[in-house]
């Protein structure tokens, strides 16, 4: 018999997401920026991932650009609507859900949203929180975007990774702020903001955008598998 939790993992790989994983909260859900009633009405999180396409990638050199722009507002258009269909199905099956915007700031200064949909895929075991402040995946490295769907619904949680960078130490170089350090805990955020602030204000794009560590980051599968 199939459990709850494939038959909506399943329904969201027809829909065409890459990474799919269901986390548990409790830990976590005192973070949210959302009512109280909210927060106490979900248990878990379900976390789904998109991979972004390699060759836009090979289009950033020294700061981000257009067609990277473009990709990755589509991106956010694809996982929204990944998110809303999930959440539509899992009502219908009569539980609560509530889809959170792939990529919806509420506070710059704080760089704060709803939730973190990258602490919600570390709990969801989709990868682990690299040097590069971004969350990790063996096969993908830091190459995807997140959404997240809060749910009642009994689904079964998956296990964190126990992984971590290791050697690898590609985003070191590349960041344009150096806000990369050798221990993630070090990560620079103001420095990180203050380098996208000024992408913006040179007009490369219109969004708090970079996309050089993304591109540094592809994954210790791929890797692998071109050595």
């Amino acid at each position: 018999m199939v459990s709850v939790s494939a038959k909506i993992e399943a329904y969201a790989r027809e829909l065409g997401v890459s990474l799919f994983g269901v986390a548990e909260i409790s830990q976590v859900r005192d973070e949210f920026a959302l009512p109280e009633r909210l927060k106490d009405r979900f248990n878990q999180a379900i976390s789904m991932g998109k991979r972004l396409v390699g060759d836009v990638l090979e289009d950033i050199q020294d700061g981000p650009t257009q067609l990277y722009f473009h990709h990755y507002r589509q991106l956010n258009f694809f996982l929204d609507r990944a998110a809303l269909l999930v959440s539509s199905r899992v009502q219908d099956m009569g539980f609560h859900a509530l889809p959170i915007p792939a990529s919806q700031v509420i506070d710059w200064q704080k760089q704060r949203a709803h939730l973190s949909h990258k602490k919600i895929g570390r709990l969801a075991g989709l990868g682990w929180i690299g040097r590069n402040n971004l969350l990790v995946n063996p096969d993908f490295g830091a190459r995807f975007r997140l959404v997240t769907v809060l749910t009642d619904m009994p689904l079964e949680p998956s296990k964190p990774m126990a992984a971590d960078c290791g050697a690898c130490r590609k985003c070191l170089s590349t960041c344009p702020a150096d806000a990369i350090k050798e221990r993630r805990e070090d990560f620079d955020h103001l420095g990180c903001f203050e380098k996208l602030k000024e992408f913006r204000n040179r007009g490369l794009v219109g969004q708090f955008i970079c996309g050089i560590c993304v591109k540094a980051c592809s994954g210790i599968s791929l890797s692998s598998r071109r050595a």
